[in-house]
């Protein structure tokens, strides 16, 4: 086993054992990936200060997020497909994430549906929702999230059409996958993940099939998800979903000031300043060069958190230096995943919380709580450049 010691490690790990299919799923942005690139490269134009002879014994980088007690202020982003990267990979990453104490969030493009995941976790997560034409599977599925005692529903805002991902469509994405000579040849390749996925049952969507209505199959999936998405989603629609829910919500998709204030009025309790990691407009702003006029904009009002772009612990202390409450991991688990199982996820929030922890001392702090914006270096144009 080779010594794992960063992010990018377990990316490699994950690309060798992962069927490229759902390693490219993970690793791709929408068009030319511009914002995919910029969501990476804009953290590492921030700098840090360094501090000395201040005591950094006793330190803490535990907080809450929308009022639950958290290690760290990082929680496991809402990812489609995690069970093609690693088999049972839904539950495998959302036992990771309760062990460590930070907040598993399901997507319900998910492979282990709603109650698999309950069934194996011993703790409240978070489920996502996105805004779908079926209104009667919209409150069934909210429903099955109450009934498995989700403790808050993440609606995604921003993918009301998709973004054109071309590796998915030259890879021919799908779950579980088509089986043609390339796929088959690369799969042959991939033993451990082929042995993991003969041992369980769970390989297509499954908060779908058998719930959505005329989803009895993987094969009849195909046409549903094509008409699942409601193009003409509205705050009025938005509000109909959190009554639906009527608990802790947070709104995810936020990269505009005005989005933000509406957001907040309309009473979310945390909004996600997130991009979906460059996977729909190509060309938007990355999420962090974002994040501080938007915190700006609704200060007190909604708890704000950051998603899209965080590779390490250091990118963790930026965002929070900037303002964020709180923020998400996407890839950073899934390469964990694809790489080592439950193992994986685990080792990549060590990474993180030791980065996290080690990069806020040398800064000067002891509490997570206590980073400023005066922690952080931004170049003098950030977040003027595109104004």
């Amino acid at each position: 086993m080779p010594v794992i010691t960063c992010i990018d490690d377990l990316k490699r790990l994950h690309a060798a054992r992962a069927p490229r299919m759902f390693y490219d799923y993970a690793e791709s942005g929408s068009w030319t990936e511009q914002t995919f690139r910029d969501n990476t490269a804009d953290f590492a134009e921030i700098r840090l200060p360094q501090r000395v002879a201040v005591d950094m014994s006793n330190r803490s980088t535990a907080t809450r997020m929308i009022g639950h007690d958290v290690a760290m202020p990082v929680a496991l982003a809402p990812v489609g497909l995690t069970g093609m990267q690693c088999a049972d990979g839904e539950i495998k990453a959302a036992r990771a994430a309760e062990k460590f104490g930070v907040p598993f969030t399901l997507s319900t493009m998910s492979i282990c549906s709603i109650e698999d995941v309950a069934a194996h976790t011993a703790k409240p997560f978070w489920f996502q929702v996105y805004t779908l034409r079926d209104d009667d599977f919209m409150r069934r599925l909210i429903e099955r999230a109450r009934a498995a005692g989700c403790s808050a529903l993440v609606i995604t805002v921003d993918l009301q059409i998709l973004g054109q991902r071309h590796k998915d469509l030259k890879n021919g994405l799908s779950a579980p996958p088509k089986l043609t000579p390339r796929s088959v040849a690369n799969m042959m390749t991939k033993v451990g993940w082929g042995l993991g996925m003969l041992r369980t049952k769970r390989r297509f969507f499954g908060n779908i099939v058998g719930h959505a209505k005329g989803v009895s199959d993987p094969s009849s999936l195909v046409a549903w998800t094509a008409e699942a998405f409601d193009p003409a989603l509205d705050w009025v629609r938005i509000r109909q979903i959190m009554e639906m829910w009527g608990g802790k919500v947070i709104l995810k998709g936020i990269l505009n000031v005005e989005d933000a204030r509406r957001a907040a009025d309309l009473g979310a309790d945390a909004i996600v300043v997130s991009n979906h990691g460059g996977r729909q407009q190509d060309g938007a702003l990355s999420a962090i060069r974002m994040l501080g006029p938007i915190v700006e904009a609704v200060g007190d009002k909604v708890e704000v958190h950051l998603d899209s772009g965080i590779r390490s612990g250091q990118d963790v202390l930026k965002a929070l230096a900037l303002g964020a409450k709180g923020t998400y991991i996407g890839r950073a688990f899934v390469y964990g995943l694809g790489a080592m199982g439950e193992a994986g996820v685990t080792k990549a929030l060590e990474i993180i919380h030791k980065e996290l922890d080690t990069s806020m001392a040398l800064a000067g702090h002891r509490r997570v709580t206590d980073l400023s914006r005066e922690d952080v270096l931004l170049p003098a144009d950030f977040h003027s450049r595109w104004s």
